[in-house]
C-alpha cells in the first residue's frame, strides 16, 4: 500500500479529531452537525481505501534515501512559507486545485488560522531561520481567499511573524488574492504592514468569468477589477507584485497579455492548468505532436520579447531565458533547483506545495503539524526529497531528452500517473519542448547577431 495514501487517511484522522476536540479556536460558518457528519464520512472513506491494495508509487517506498545520503546529498532549507490563514473562498473557480480536483480535505479544516497556530509557525519559521543561518525568508498569505481573514487578523499575523524573526532575519511577507475585498481600508493596512500584494485574474471579462465565478455563477470580473486598480497607482503601488493568470487556450493570447498589461503589473505569472497524466489538463490531447499550450505562450513571448521596452516581467519565460544561458531556475516549474518551500494549513498540519491536491487524496501530506513537528522533520519526507534532488527525480525519458537541464521535467504535480507515481515526464511535456526550444532559436539568432555586430 502506498504510504502517501497511508498518510492521507492518518491525516484526515487526526484534522477530524482536532476539529472536534478544539472547536473554540474554530471559526467556522459551517453547522456543527454538518462539520460532524464531514467527519464520519471521512473515516469512513478513509477506512474503506485501507482495504484497497495500492501498487507503490515513486517516491513512496522507492526512493533511496539512505543511498542519497551516503552520495553526499543534504536537504535545503525552507525558505518560502506559505500559510493557509483561511481555508474557504468567495469564489468558485472551476479549475480550483483545492475545492474541484481530488483533494476534498478542506472541508475538514477550521475555516480560519487561529493567532495561537500563527504564533507557533512564527517560532517554527525562526528557529528554523537561526538554525540555518538564514538572513531572508518569505511568507505568503494564502487561502483559500486570505483577505476573507479580515485586516485585523491580517495585521496581527504581520506583527507576530515579525516579531518573532527579530531584527536579525528579514521577512517579506506577502498575499495572493482575487482582489475582491481589496478595499482602501484594507490596502492602508497592508502598506502599514509592509504586505505585497498579488491578484489573480485570467484576462478580460469574458476569459475570466469563464472559469472565475461566485458559486450562484455570478460574474467576479468587475468586482476583481475594481479591487485590482487601485495597485497601479501610488501609495500603493509599491506593494503590487503581479498578476496572476492561469492558461486559458480557448483565450487569444495577445488579447489576454494585453488585458492584463494594461493594469500596470511589475510581472504576470501565466500558469499551466493543473492536471496530469491520470486526469488530464483541458484541451491537453494524448497526442504527443499536439502542442496547445505552446502555442499559446509562444504567441505572447513572441510580442513581450520583441517589444521595445519591456513593460512587465513574465516569470515563466524568463526563468526559461535564464537556463538557457547557463542559469539557476528559482520557479519549481522548470529546471533543476531544490525546492524550498513549505504550506501550513489553517490547523497547522504541514504540506508539501498544496498543488499536489490536483493528483490524489492526501497526495500533499506528511503527516506533520507545527506543534508538534520542526520544519527539519518535513525536510525527511520522499516527496519533500522528491523535490529537492534535481536530476535524481526524473525519469529515463526526462534523462534521454536533449533540454532535461533546462524543463526539469516540468512541474511535479503535473508527472503524476496512477500506479507509477511522480518519476514521469509533466503531462505538458510536448507543449514544454515546443516552447523552449523557440526560446533558444530566438536566443540564437540574438546572441549570433551581438557576435556579429562586434567583430
Amino acid at each position: 500500500m502506498s504510504s502517501q495514501r497511508a498518510l492521507g487517511r492518518g491525516l484526515a484522522r487526526d484534522i477530524a479529531r482536532a476539529t472536534g476536540d478544539r472547536s473554540s479556536h474554530v471559526h467556522s460558518a459551517e453547522p456543527m452537525a454538518s462539520r460532524s457528519g464531514a467527519r464520519d464520512a471521512v473515516r469512513a472513506s478513509m477506512d474503506l481505501q485501507a482495504e484497497v491494495k495500492w501498487p507503490a508509487e515513486w517516491p513512496d517506498q522507492l526512493l533511496e534515501i539512505a543511498a542519497l545520503a551516503n552520495r553526499g546529498w543534504r536537504p535545503t532549507p525552507f525558505r518560502q512559507y506559505i500559510l493557509k490563514i483561511h481555508s474557504r473562498c468567495n469564489l468558485a473557480c472551476d479549475y480550483c486545485y483545492i475545492y474541484a480536483m481530488q483533494d476534498q480535505s478542506w472541508r475538514t479544516r477550521p475555516v480560519i488560522m487561529s493567532l495561537a497556530t500563527v504564533r507557533q509557525t512564527a517560532l517554527r519559521i525562526a528557529q528554523s531561520a537561526k538554525n540555518h543561518g538564514l538572513a531572508e525568508i518569505a511568507v505568503v498569505l494564502h487561502g483559500g481567499e486570505p483577505l476573507l481573514a479580515g485586516q485585523a487578523f491580517i495585521a496581527a499575523t504581520a506583527s507576530i511573524i515579525r516579531g518573532a524573526l527579530g531584527p536579525h532575519v528579514s521577512g517579506s511577507l506577502s498575499v495572493q488574492t482575487n482582489g475582491i475585498l481589496l478595499t482602501s481600508e484594507l490596502l492602508d493596512v497592508l502598506l502599514e504592514h509592509d504586505i505585497s500584494v498579488g491578484v489573480s485574474l485570467d484576462g478580460d471579462r469574458v476569459s475570466n468569468d469563464r472559469h472565475r465565478r461566485y458559486a450562484s455563477g455570478r460574474s467576479s470580473y468587475y468586482e476583481a477589477v475594481r479591487g485590482l486598480e487601485p495597485l497601479s497607482r501610488e501609495p500603493y503601488s509599491r506593494l503590487f507584485t503581479g498578476i496572476l493568470c492561469v492558461i486559458d487556450i480557448s483565450a487569444d493570447p495577445i488579447e489576454t497579455y494585453d488585458t492584463l498589461r494594461a493594469f500596470k503589473p511589475p510581472s504576470v505569472d501565466f500558469v499551466l492548468p493543473h492536471g496530469n497524466w491520470t486526469r488530464r489538463p483541458p484541451g491537453r490531447p494524448a497526442d504527443s505532436t499536439a502542442t496547445p499550450y505552446a502555442n499559446w505562450l509562444i504567441a505572447i513571448f513572441d510580442r513581450w520579447y520583441s517589444a521595445p521596452n519591456q513593460q512587465t516581467r513574465i516569470r515563466f519565460f524568463e526563468e526559461i531565458i535564464h537556463l538557457c544561458l547557463g542559469g539557476q531556475s528559482r520557479l519549481e516549474a522548470v529546471g533543476l533547483s531544490p525546492v524550498g518551500l513549505i504550506v501550513i494549513d489553517t490547523d497547522g498540519s504541514l504540506e508539501q506545495v498544496d498543488t499536489l491536491r490536483s493528483a490524489f487524496p492526501g497526495a500533499s501530506a506528511t503527516g506533520l503539524n507545527v506543534f508538534a513537528h520542526d520544519f527539519d522533520a518535513a525536510l525527511a519526507h520522499p516527496s519533500v526529497i522528491a523535490r529537492q534532488i534535481g536530476l535524481a527525480a526524473l525519469s529515463d525519458t526526462c534523462m534521454q531528452c536533449a533540454i532535461h537541464q533546462i524543463c526539469g521535467g516540468g512541474y511535479y504535480p503535473h508527472r503524476y500517473q496512477a500506479r507509477s507515481g511522480f518519476r514521469n515526464p509533466s503531462v505538458y511535456c510536448p507543449d514544454l519542448y515546443k516552447l523552449i526550444r523557440h526560446i533558444q532559436r530566438r536566443l540564437a539568432c540574438d546572441l549570433r547577431r551581438l557576435t556579429e555586430t562586434n567583430l
